[in-house]
């Protein structure tokens, strides 16, 4: 057997626990793989545990660490760093958690805040260059970490609760759907709660409709022109505000 075979045969065998001994390791090495094989797990356990921290502080110890065995028998890492594992956690949790959609979106906004804080620099547009815009035509292009998503829960102010170590409110169902956009501000993740039609308006800005598009957009939905203006003029500043807006041209 050569040499990347029996690195195969050990890998294998580390992640599954088998308990017969790869090929070219003695029978008196058992105890030695019995610790790689743990400490593997600990470690990618301890990786959720940093990354899921709000969702950890949620479920508790025995829940959460369950949920973290299960997902690490079935997803092995694939990346060079331990950053990108866990990628696959909020499936995990969604399955096991059919029924508690505050979970899933819970652990949606522990994993986007962290992948925003790795996420690609930007400066925010200045004052200079936004006195030049011309708002008829202008296309607004965001910060790279900026991500939305649909919410049906109160999820946010319960990571909110568990981040300021206070009793979190109970789980409940949003009177309607609202969302949650994600994004980096400085070296600092943020996030905050928007309406639907925030992260709609978002959407389409994204997909590159000019402002202008956008006010015409809201008149067709607020059918009034005055009201779409106040609501585009209101979405603005508080992009700009919270340094969303990269550029506008």
């Amino acid at each position: 057997m050569n040499l990347l075979a029996q690195q195969r045969a050990l890998r294998d065998h580390i992640l599954t626990g088998a308990p017969d001994h790869p090929p070219g390791v003695a029978a008196t090495g058992g105890p030695g793989l019995a610790v790689y094989h743990h400490a593997y797990r600990a470690q990618l356990a301890a990786c959720l545990r940093d990354t899921y921290e709000k969702t950890w502080g949620w479920l508790g110890d025995e829940a959460f660490e369950a949920s973290a065995r299960f997902h690490i028998e079935r997803h092995a890492p694939h990346a060079w760093t331990l950053a990108d594992y866990g990628a696959e956690f909020t499936d995990t949790l969604s399955q096991l958690y059919l029924d508690d959609l505050e979970v899933r979106e819970l652990a949606w906004l522990d994993w986007t805040l962290r992948r925003a804080f790795d996420g690609t620099d930007a400066e925010p547009i200045n004052e200079e260059a936004l006195a030049q815009v011309d708002w008829d035509s202008a296309t607004l292009t965001f910060a790279p970490t900026l991500t939305v998503r649909v919410v049906a829960t109160n999820a946010a102010a319960i990571w909110t609760a568990l981040a300021e170590g206070v009793t979190p409110p109970a789980a409940e169902r949003l009177p309607e759907p609202g969302a949650i956009r994600v994004w980096r501000a400085g070296l600092s993740p943020q996030y905050r709660t928007i309406e639907a039609f925030e992260a709609e308006a978002l959407g389409w800005i994204q997909q590159g409709i000019t402002f202008t598009g956008l006010c015409e957009r809201l008149a067709k939905v607020v059918d009034d022109p005055d009201e779409a203006a106040r609501q585009a003029g209101g979405l603005l500043a508080s992009w700009l505000q919270d340094g969303l807006i990269m550029a506008a041209a």
